[in-house]
């Protein structure tokens, strides 16, 4: 209506144009406009009882898909479903007309935000919790955002949000409006002050667009800070959905890092009732990283202990907790990004993955045998496994591990390491695999591994083999045991589960064998 570029957009369907007009001035006269397209127009007085103006399209033969009602009511739908005018199709209004953001949330029930979310995203289910958004200084803008309860989904590049000018449909590509990370958001923001006729390299540095993006995110943090004081419970319960727009926009905004740090839930292994450090929602507990350190013992070692994979890293895990460390669980793909985010904006603290490393853990019992009075027990059984499974690349560890149910042996990925191997996964558009370098920690303490001590230790060369027939048993076990450790992380390729299995067998038979 600025440029007048709508009303000549009638000649792209229209091979003629009539206009019939009478102002609602007194004694008024009524004229008609009439024009094919070129620069020559007529210009006529007319006989016209009733104020208003018709406007007239001659469509072309090519573009009468324009008097379908159906074409119509979509068209109107579209771009004036919300057009505070009654818009009438053959005596039938077709335009909802009551733009819900224009009121103010006090003459607003839950019910009346929930039906519109239903309305302009039909078999969506109810919406997750809702921003009203509302300011008149020193722009003016409405709108209501919403976030879905499923945010897996997710258009982190075009977006679901509508764009409005005075209730007019414009875009719903609003990027350059609303910030990247709250894109995935939905509904509906209404604004006559965005420009509209300029480009849009220009709007990404308009100050105005740059202060509305602003604007929205502080109210989302806003609302989200209110929430988690209010209604804790209900925060944890909506944290998996509102991880994604938290994280990714603490990453990419500092502002609103700023305001949404405090409210950066992880999920932990705490389940100390009596505490009130931690949150429960869905019958898990939450914690923030604040309240996590604050429960770090020993100052000096800010180390956050987490897992991003509770089955493949069971062992490991077990492990930590069995020693009293409080476990984090970030197993979502933005935690590849966001914990090494966390490390640079806060130095003094790390992350360690739950297999990265084990904590030295000794018991009462650790005598060692003597070999040849040089090699320990625990050099012996490091250089017999190294040579049983016959790998530069595979650092051996000799550890004592407590506890009942601590596996015989483990794969551990120092964690820089891993970090560096997952980033190469990430940039060949693979997923990441067991890297070529690792460690197998080799627990000293488990039965099996007591009796491969045996097996080596008390072998007499009864052939002229290299190996005695206990010597060639323990080298099996070993290296089968690196086949299970590996397997248990899923760190064996395709053709390697093949080749694991038939030694499985080999090696059950030549047990079965010596036990009968």
């Amino acid at each position: 209506g600025h440029f007048g570029l709508g009303f000549y957009s009638s000649f792209m369907v229209a091979n003629n144009v009539i206009i019939k007009t009478k102002s609602a001035r007194q004694n008024s006269q009524a004229v008609l406009w009439e024009c094919d397209g070129s620069p020559r127009f007529k210009l006529n007085e007319i006989e016209k009882e009733e104020e208003g103006t018709e406007v007239i399209l001659h469509l072309m033969e090519e573009e009468l898909e324009y008097i379908e009602e159906a074409r119509v009511k979509n068209l109107v739908k579209k771009y004036c479903d919300f057009l505070p005018v009654n818009i009438e199709l053959e005596n039938e209004k077709i335009n909802k007309k009551d733009a819900m953001w224009r009121l103010s949330p006090s003459e607003l029930e839950n019910q009346d935000y929930i039906d519109f979310y239903k309305y302009l995203y039909p078999f969506q289910g109810d919406p997750l919790l809702w921003v009203h958004l509302r300011t008149d200084y020193p722009y003016n803008l409405q709108g209501i955002l919403y976030f879905p309860k499923n945010s897996g989904r997710a258009d982190w590049e075009k977006g679901e949000i509508s764009l409005y000018c005075n209730q007019v449909f414009v875009s719903d590509s609003i990027k350059e409006v609303v910030p990247r990370y709250l894109m995935p958001l939905r509904g509906v923001i209404d604004s006559p002050d965005i420009p509209l006729n300029v480009s849009r390299s220009a709007l990404q540095t308009d100050r105005r667009v740059k202060s509305i993006g602003n604007f929205i995110s502080k109210k989302i943090a806003d609302k989200l800070k209110t929430l988690k004081s209010e209604n804790p419970n209900f925060y944890g319960e909506a944290w998996e959905a509102l991880s994604p727009f938290v994280k990714i926009g603490a990453m990419e905004d500092e502002k609103f890092a700023d305001q949404v740090e405090p409210l950066i839930l992880f999920q932990t292994s705490l389940r100390d009732k009596d505490n009130q450090d931690y949150l429960l929602a869905n019958d898990k507990s939450y914690t923030t990283l604040k309240e996590y350190l604050n429960r770090i013992t020993v100052e000096k070692d800010k180390k956050i202990i987490y897992t991003t994979d509770e089955i493949s890293q069971k062992n490991a895990l077990e492990l930590w907790i069995h020693q009293g460390a409080e476990v984090l669980t970030a197993d979502s793909v933005i935690d590849t990004q966001f914990i090494p985010w966390l490390e640079s904006k806060n130095p003094d603290i790390r992350f360690v993955r739950v297999d990265s490393e084990i904590e030295e853990s000794t018991e009462e019992d650790q005598s060692e045998l003597n070999l040849q009075d040089v090699e320990n027990e625990s050099e012996m059984l490091n250089k017999f496994i190294k040579q049983s499974i016959n790998k530069e690349s595979v650092t051996i560890k000799i550890q004592s591990l407590n506890g009942d149910n601590a596996p015989p042996a483990i794969i551990l990925l120092p964690e820089q390491m891993r970090r560096i191997s997952d980033i190469g996964a990430l940039m060949e558009q693979r997923l990441p695999g067991l890297p070529e370098n690792h460690i197998l920690l080799i627990n000293k303490q488990h039965p099996l591994i007591r009796g491969i001590i045996k097996l080596k230790s008390g072998s007499i060369l009864t052939t002229t083999e290299d190996k005695s027939p206990g010597e060639q048993l323990a080298s099996e076990l070993a290296l089968h045991l690196y086949d299970m450790a590996r397997l248990g992380i899923g760190g064996m390729k395709a053709e390697e589960i093949s080749d694991f299995q038939s030694r499985n067998a080999l090696l059950m038979g030549n047990l079965v064998e010596k036990a009968l």
